[in-house]
């Protein structure tokens, strides 16, 4: 049985009982997350941009607990240089089969500032997750854009 579980922001846990998949782990600092970071022990984490309160506390995770990080091709790279052993950089409308089940990166429209700091990782991303015979999309920071309405035709999501 696929779980959800949502920390807050954009955090979630997908857990379909054989993996865990972590997106955007914001934890620490972030008020409505009731979890301790240290507890949790994801194989893979989803990364939809490099603002820290997506990116938030995926290094350690990663090395920690050895997961699979997936992003856009360049914070992918930028996780690697900081001491991730295990990612895998994708691009906008690809996708790759993992064990877990399938992926494919959307866009999403939104700047790459964090107040005065430029937070540039790549161009955001969203997902269309395939697991546990469900698609659920996750649009990352975006607005409302036409093409979501695109996105949910070609793909038939059961959760978004």
């Amino acid at each position: 049985m696929l779980n959800l579980t949502f920390y807050g922001h954009a955090c979630f846990l997908i857990d379909d009982g054989k993996y865990k998949v972590l997106v955007d782990p914001y934890i620490t600092g972030n008020p409505l997350a009731k979890v301790d970071a240290k507890k949790l022990s994801p194989d893979f984490i989803l990364l939809t941009h490099g603002h820290g309160d997506h990116l938030g506390d995926t290094l350690d995770i990663a090395k920690r607990c050895k997961a699979l990080v997936i992003s856009n091709y360049e914070l992918a790279t930028f996780c690697a240089s900081k001491g991730v052993e295990n990612t895998a950089g994708l691009h906008i409308g690809g996708g790759a089969e993992f064990p877990f089940g399938a992926l494919k990166l959307t866009i999403a429209h939104h700047g790459s500032t964090q107040g005065e700091k430029l937070a540039y990782g790549g161009n955001p991303v969203g997902f269309i997750i395939r697991i546990d015979g469900k698609v659920i999309y996750h649009s990352g920071d975006t607005g409302l854009f036409m093409d979501m309405k695109l996105i949910g035709e070609l793909d038939e999501i059961d959760i978004a």
